[in-house]
């Protein structure tokens, strides 16, 4: 039997920098704030060294919004937060210009995506040509006004919210925007004793609207995470690894139960978080079960269930785990 190797003992990105804190560094501060939620929070830790942006889909009320501030508030970075209506702009995003009479001149007044953590909330309340405002800003982290191209911050990510039980008043997203998320991340309910350890926090003084009561703060900087991502690009992949990335990805489209298959990108969105989730874990190669664990997040979005599949109440992670069954994993 193959086996994948342990951390090499080469000089490489992992030498200087204990990684085995990077977890405890990030997830440690949010999920004592946001309680329930451990594998919603790592996804979203996976997307920050990434650097990607996600969806972040669950009911109102289990933390969404929480787990955002508190990573903010863990990795020293900006947080902003827009709330999506149906009448929400595209210049409401990226700004707009507006005439100085004393300079006589036009004068540029940033929107708020010139931010570093930013929550989309619900934006599938805005019409498709706001929502498409954002696909500059998330692709190529840049918005262009008036003809003018101007550079978001370095640590610029999107993390959006939808209600996945209200559709009313809501505007679908569209597959092209949807393509650009990393991750879709499904935050359920947390157990009995996570919402109890909750009101135990609320009797000792907590507030979600304080981020002064989330505890200590500052677990990293914004500076810290740039090093972190770099070391991200350092993490091995083992072309057996690669390839089976590859036949994952491919084997959605060959999928009767699927309209829509996965594209190319989602083949380079699931190698980033497998590299993303190995230097989390500490490590410095990829595994099979990196993969496993990360299609589902990676992938729920970028696939679609045929019409006879929705209406059998099939569901897509489902599908996904028996497409994953049916695929041999590198050993």
């Amino acid at each position: 039997m193959t086996e994948f190797p342990d951390a090499g003992t080469e000089p490489g990105p992992f030498d200087d920098t204990p990684i085995d804190s990077v977890a405890d560094r990030i997830l440690g501060p949010v999920n004592t704030v946001v309680r329930g939620q451990s594998s919603a929070v790592r996804q979203m830790a996976v997307t920050l060294l990434a650097g990607g942006h996600a969806l972040l889909e669950g009911v109102p009320g289990t933390g969404k919004t929480l787990a955002v501030r508190a990573l903010a508030r863990t990795l020293g970075l900006d947080f902003g937060r827009v709330q999506f209506t149906p009448d929400l702009m595209p210049s409401d995003l990226v700004g707009v210009s507006i005439l100085d009479e004393r300079r006589t001149e036009f004068t540029y007044r940033p929107g708020p995506l010139f931010t570093e953590l930013l929550l989309a909330d619900e934006i599938n309340r805005a019409p498709a040509k706001t929502q498409s405002a954002l696909l500059e800003a998330m692709e190529e982290r840049q918005v262009t006004v008036d003809g003018e191209s101007r550079p978001l911050p370095a640590a610029f990510t999107v993390f959006a919210t939808q209600n996945p039980v209200e559709y009313e008043g809501t505007y679908p997203l569209p597959e092209a925007q949807l393509d650009r998320f990393l991750m879709k991340i499904v935050i359920g309910y947390p157990t009995e004793e996570a919402e109890e350890e909750m009101l135990e926090r609320y009797a000792s003084g907590f507030r979600a609207n304080d981020v002064e009561t989330f505890g200590g703060a500052g677990g990293m900087t914004a500076d810290e995470l740039a090093g972190h991502r770099g070391a991200v690009d350092g993490v091995h992949v083992d072309e057996r690894i690669r390839r089976y990335i590859t036949q994952v990805v491919r084997a959605t489209r060959d999928d009767p139960m699927f309209a829509l298959g996965a594209s190319p990108r989602s083949a380079v969105a699931l190698f980033m978080a497998v590299r993303a989730e190995a230097y989390l874990s500490g490590r410095d190669f990829a595994t099979p079960d990196d993969v496993k664990d990360l299609a589902f997040p990676v992938l729920r979005h970028r696939v679609s269930l045929t019409p006879d599949a929705a209406v059998e109440g099939r569901d897509t992670d489902h599908e996904l785990r028996q497409l994953l069954h049916t695929l041999e994993a590198p050993r």
